[in-house]
């Protein structure tokens, strides 16, 4: 009775949104395509790609170092505490001491500029972008195009140990990638928006505008975070210029998984492997846990994105504490517990900084935590999508500790031409944290669908 009761409050809900809904206009591409995001009216302006450098000047690391030198003191955790109430201060002593004393930008610097790094206007926008080709391509082996993008609170920084693997031939492939990985519009080295409205779809209507001046009128795509996101919307929006869609992020909406979330939480094996269950039912308590203890942040930065985006903008210490302490509870929440949020155990330490000193000497967080508000807003409003009959092969690589777990069963609703699924472990930040692994199931996927 208590199943038929739920099951009945969210047909209600859901048919009275759809009645109350305001009549949408029929999507329309070319709307999205030709927006400008720039400051002032549309204008002409160089479309030309540009060799670019990154080239921090001296002024943005002394100032750097001038606040790490007088941070003041921290207040101390509680005893016996770890991250469960946060970033530890006491971790956060040593994060500052090794940034202020043995990081050395200059060198990073060089290491960031190991690929060929590139700029473009497009809608009004100077986009960033790594465009990194197979150095040797042996004879009969086909060079195809493939988008990465990164999500928040990561950058292109990400991709490193990633790109390499997808850029080297392997023996007997018919096939190597050439990759193009654009830092998102407000993040890192790419330009912000100077108007509201630059959402996911916006986005993926930006994406594709970038790869088709490459030369790429159709192409791969990988993505996790919100790049997966934005990658999902590419498929869905604009399939024809999609050869195929891998993601490691796969959240799933609407009325068939809520209905299957629903019946799982009394019978679970019905729509995942019992090994898994626990991580997806009780469904409601599940989702109402993750929101209580992690999407804290969510709320703040799709209500008041400004307001964190000073706050985080004026102290590297305190961009550094919000940034990381992501990066230990998406990786495994039960490092928690760890006094160092269990960051030492995956991940090299000047490796994280690289991540936070892209935000810092952009001065980018202010806009790329804007991409949460225009999420829920009116952004999202952009027209009924049509019917989409050639949804491209997709596969979806679903890691143990993402911060939702969508089984199979669900991730078919979310995409249409689901062709391939796999679980692994790690967690949010798999081209980070896990890339071989990550690598290996991009090659597997494109083989068995390339022609």
């Amino acid at each position: 009775m208590f199943l038929l009761l739920v099951l009945a409050a969210v047909l209600a809900v859901l048919v009275w949104k759809r009645l109350t809904a305001a009549e949408e206009e029929p999507f329309n591409p070319r709307r999205l395509e030709d927006a400008w995001w720039g400051p002032g009216e549309p204008e002409e302006v160089d479309e030309s790609v540009r060799p670019f450098t990154i080239a921090v000047p001296d002024s943005v690391i002394e100032d750097l170092h001038e606040k790490l030198k007088t941070t003041p003191k921290l207040t101390p955790p509680l005893v016996g505490v770890g991250f469960e109430y946060g970033f530890n201060s006491n971790y956060m002593q040593e994060v500052v001491e090794f940034w202020r004393t043995k990081y050395d930008w200059r060198e990073r610097e060089k290491f960031l500029n190991q690929f060929p790094q590139f700029k473009t206007t497009v809608n009004g926008l100077e986009l960033h972008f790594i465009h990194a080709k197979p150095a040797e391509v042996p004879q009969g082996t086909v060079v195809v195009p493939l988008l990465l993008m990164h999500g928040w609170p990561g950058s292109v920084r990400e991709l490193y140990s990633f790109i390499p693997l997808l850029t080297t031939p392997r023996k007997g492939e018919g096939f190597v990638f050439e990759v193009v990985a654009p830092s998102l519009p407000g993040f890192g080295f790419s330009q912000g928006a100077a108007k509201p409205g630059l959402g996911i779809v916006q986005m993926a209507a930006i994406m594709k505008r970038l790869m088709e001046r490459l030369g790429h009128n159709k192409f791969y795509i990988q993505s996790g975070n919100w790049g997966g996101i934005i990658g999902t919307a590419l498929a869905q929006y604009f399939p024809t210029s999609v050869l195929a869609l891998h993601v490691n992020i796969c959240p799933a909406e609407g009325l068939m998984p809520m209905i299957k979330g629903t019946i799982g939480s009394f019978w679970p094996t019905l729509f995942v492997e019992r090994r898994y269950a626990h991580k997806v039912f009780p469904y409601w308590t599940n989702i109402l846990n993750t929101v209580l203890q992690e999407m804290g942040y969510l709320h703040l930065q799709a209500s008041k994105p400004d307001t964190i985006g000073i706050v985080l903008q004026t102290t590297p210490v305190g961009l550094a504490a919000y940034i990381l302490e992501k990066f230990s509870t998406w990786t495994d929440p039960s490092w928690k517990t760890l006094p160092d949020g269990g960051l030492t155990k995956k991940y090299d330490l000047t490796d994280l900084l690289d991540n936070v000193m892209i935000y810092w000497v952009t001065n980018s967080i202010n806009t790329a935590v804007r991409l949460y508000s225009e999420f829920y807003g009116k952004a999202a409003r952009v027209g009924r999508k049509r019917v989409i009959e050639k949804y491209p092969p997709t596969a979806v690589a679903q890691f143990e500790n993402d911060l939702f777990f969508t089984p199979e069963s669900m991730a078919h609703d979310a995409h249409p031409n689901l062709v391939r699924y796999n679980v692994f472990k790690g967690g949010m930040f798999a081209a980070f944290e896990e890339p071989k692994v990550l690598a290996d199931d991009v090659w597997d996927f494109i083989k068995s669908i390339h022609i």
